[in-house]
């Protein structure tokens, strides 16, 4: 098998599929070059805590982990915590584990403005810990949230998501926002048929009509950085035309119906400088999630020793939110879609190959890397007598869900 076929059978087939797997491995196995496995000489391990209660009335979520030495996958949940949250009135909730490392409050409950709170954490180990006292930070309105076609720094185009806001009483002027964006799918090689074994051949494979459609899907991303801007130095309390995100017009995302939900949080300023500081200490969405190498220190405390080192911060903000919904043709009519996520190249495995013969097609098919097109296109490669395609040309669910979410409109 030449190089070029071979990249074209591994983008095809994928490496987990069937005989081309096995070819790859054995490629593989034949190097000299020993792995390196890179460990850490000193680790010391800490409570992380994200915490965040805003003046939404809802079931509120705190996040308890330990730190993670380089070498490992990632941050272990601190398990079976006792968790609470207390006012300056002497009213306290309690949070319990609804999931590993993750705590829900037992009832719905908002931050009151003038009310201070703060956060108390147990752990089984015995060890105490609790934040600074808060108070919710001043009130902002999103006055609009909307997307226009434009061009980043770097001179490249796509859509800016923006927002304009403004401070109720002129006091909100530390701003940090989220977003929650959903986009539509369609499979661009759909087939109303699969393929499937024939029980009366050793290696054969039969055409049949699909027990689901896969041809439109949703799927849903979070954002994953730190976003922030602040009015110090303006004279009015206003954020006007700031971008929350920007899309390349490359990017699939945008092929079709998109949504995005913008979450905005007024801070205070010892909770934007601590983001901000983080923001560029980690170049990372959240300290909760990423090794670091030093230590930023926030508003928590361990209550047993002064120099155990706590990672987090205890969050009170006042948050509003906004969605919006944009067409691809709304702002590039008649012009060509983004690229797909993928080529989508075509494939004609051949059913059988080896003595004793090896089931390719089959084996490839069970796999669930491909799905069938047709009999009569040319493949890209192959000689076998069906067509396909990787999954995720001819079946949305490799990157969505086909449920439609409660939210959507068309």
């Amino acid at each position: 098998m030449s190089r070029m076929k071979k990249r074209m059978a591994d983008n095809i087939f994928g490496k987990e599929a069937g005989f081309v797997f096995l070819i790859y491995l054995s490629m593989v196995t034949r190097g000299c070059v020993e792995p390196f496995d890179a460990e850490t000489l000193t680790f010391e391990s800490a409570l992380v805590i994200d915490a965040s209660i805003t003046n939404e009335l809802k079931i509120q979520a705190i996040q308890l982990s330990r730190t993670f030495a380089f070498e490992e996958d990632g941050p272990q949940p601190e398990r079976n915590a006792e968790v609470s949250v207390e006012d300056d009135q002497g009213s306290t909730v309690q949070f319990n584990e609804s999931a590993p490392g993750i705590y829900h409050s037992e009832v719905e409950f908002a931050a009151l403005p003038g009310k201070t709170y703060q956060l108390f954490v147990h752990t089984k180990n015995g060890r105490n810990y609790l934040s600074d006292s808060v108070k919710l930070a001043p009130a902002a309105t999103m006055d609009d949230l909307y997307a226009e076609r434009s061009s980043n720094s770097n001179g490249v185009e796509g859509m800016a998501i923006r927002v304009n806001s403004s401070g109720v009483s002129g006091n909100a002027r530390n701003y940090r926002y989220e977003y929650e964006e959903t986009y539509k799918i369609i499979a661009p090689r759909w087939n109303r048929d699969q393929l499937v074994p024939d029980p009366e051949s050793q290696c054969g494979m039969l055409v049949a009509p699909r027990e689901r459609d896969e041809q439109v899907c949703y799927a849903t991303d979070l954002s994953n950085n730190i976003i922030l801007t602040e009015t110090n130095s303006f004279p009015e309390d206003q954020v006007k035309g700031f971008t929350v995100r920007f899309i390349n017009r490359k990017n699939y995302i945008i092929s079709h119906r998109y949504s995005i939900l913008v979450r905005q949080y007024v801070q205070s300023a010892t909770a934007y400088t601590f983001f901000e500081t983080l923001k560029d200490f980690s170049g990372s969405e959240s300290l909760f999630s990423q090794t670091q190498p030093g230590f930023l220190e926030g508003n928590l405390h361990s209550a047993d020793s002064p120099d155990e080192k706590v990672l987090g911060y205890f969050d009170v903000a006042m948050v509003t939110e906004k969605r919006i919904f944009f067409d691809y043709d709304d702002f590039f009519p008649g012009e060509p879609l983004p690229p797909y996520v993928s080529p989508c190249n075509t494939s004609a495995p051949p059913l059988a190959a080896g003595i004793p013969p090896h089931c390719v097609l089959r084996s490839i098919v069970a796999s669930d890397v491909v799905r069938y097109l047709n009999t009569n296109d040319q493949p890209e490669i192959g000689e076998g007598p069906y067509l396909v395609v990787p999954r995720e040309c001819g079946d949305c669910t490799a990157l969505g869900k086909t449920a439609v979410p409660a939210f959507w409109v068309e």
